[in-house]
Parts: structure tokens; C-alpha cells; sequence
């Protein structure tokens, strides 16, 4: 997994992506995800460091199967918010603690 933290008026946003998603864009329709951008680059993360960034995470991005399933069983998303694009699974979820 590639993570990538953003600060935005005091919050931090968690951008994580599949290794093997970065730099690719999947459409649909009018929807895309454009994993092309400087927004997903970032570094290797493992899961036993992203757990410790979870706690101070206002929102997170996420892209790809390994990240959303890490976040799944950390219950931190719910499948009901997993959406799709060609396949691909994705998530927009704001943490509220």
C-alpha cells in the first residue's frame, strides 16, 4: 500500500492506494479515478503502521482491494461504503472519534 497525508485547515486527510494502482486512471461513465495525480504518491506503508496513523485521520481516501480490506477489518469502513469503478473498489470516509 502507498500512503500519502494531506493537511487541510488543521485535519489530516489519508490518501492510500494498492502499490499496483498508482499511476493508472479507471473510468466509468462519467466517473473516474485518476490515481495519476501527486495526491496518491506517496510512500510503502505497512498495516501495523497504518494502524497507528488511524488515530489521527479526519478523512481518508482509499483505492484498491488490499487498502479497503485493511480498513475493513480494522472497522474502519463498512462494506456499504465501498463503491466501484470498473472493478476497482474505493472508499471517501470521514472518521468521526
Amino acid at each position: 500500500m502507498i500512503a500519502k497525508i494531506h493537511a487541510m485547515h488543521g485535519r489530516k486527510i489519508l490518501a492510500l492506494c494498492d502499490k499496483n494502482l498508482l499511476g493508472k486512471r479507471f473510468e466509468a461513465g462519467k466517473l473516474q479515478l485518476d490515481l495519476t495525480s501527486q495526491f496518491y504518491r506517496g510512500d510503502g506503508i505497512t498495516e501495523k503502521h497504518l494502524r497507528t496513523l488511524l488515530k489521527d485521520i479526519y478523512t481518508i481516501n482509499a483505492v484498491g482491494r488490499k487498502s479497503i480490506a485493511v480498513l475493513t477489518k480494522y472497522k474502519v469502513v463498512s462494506k456499504k461504503n465501498i463503491y466501484r469503478i470498473n472493478g476497482i473498489p474505493y472508499v471517501n470516509v470521514i472518521l468521526e472519534y
